[in-house]
């Protein structure tokens, strides 16, 4: 298989790892294939390819998620620098609702975190001039656009030292806690 797949202990969030193959001149990888994707994964159908460049260290964004009838999942990859990517389950009645996942993400190691609709997800990045790629399965909908505030203590994200709270938008700096969250997602076996 050209992608190891690994599950995370949020039922649902998948680490993606593609083959690199490669020599002295560098590699090639296949990123995304819609066959192996819809037998591993499900049958998710990717809308649009969106791109974010930090150009500081320690920029936080999230931790962000688009609510129903626009719910997004999300493939996410990054293509330079380096970032700490991060998924919560705000799933209600959800056995690990409130819990997080992470995964650092870099262009050399590959990674792409699958973070399905249900989850918010936020990221830091590690290095200056950071790009993260995603794809997702649903248009970007203001109305539906909402956000869980990234330091919650009730969730305890443990964020990389280079984490810089200065670096938040001011949409970001007023999200509200996981307490005070809406129930936008509700877990089903």
């Amino acid at each position: 298989m050209s992608v190891e797949i690994q599950s995370t202990i949020l039922a649902g969030v998948q680490l993606l790892t593609p083959r690199h193959i490669g020599d002295d001149r560098g590699y090639f990888a296949e990123i995304f294939r819609a066959d192996l994707f819809a037998e591993h994964i499900g049958a998710y159908f990717f809308v649009q390819d969106n791109e974010s460049r930090s150009v500081r260290q320690g920029t936080i964004r999230g931790l962000h998620f688009q609510s129903e009838p626009h719910a997004q999942g999300k493939l996410v990859r990054c293509s330079a620098g380096a970032l700490f990517d991060v998924a919560v389950d705000i799933r209600q009645g959800s056995p690990t609702y409130g819990q997080w996942v992470a995964e650092t993400l870099t262009p050399d190691n590959g990674k792409q975190l699958w973070i399905p609709p249900g989850f918010a997800h936020g990221f830091c990045s590690l290095e200056p001039d950071t790009v993260i790629c995603y794809k997702v399965t649903g248009y970007y909908s203001a109305g539906c656009d909402k956000g869980l505030r990234w330091d919650d203590p009730a969730i305890g994200i443990t964020w990389p030292d280079v984490a810089d709270p200065d670096t938040l938008s001011p949409k970001d700096r007023q999200q509200p806690l996981l307490a005070e969250l809406p129930a936008y997602f509700t877990w089903s076996e």
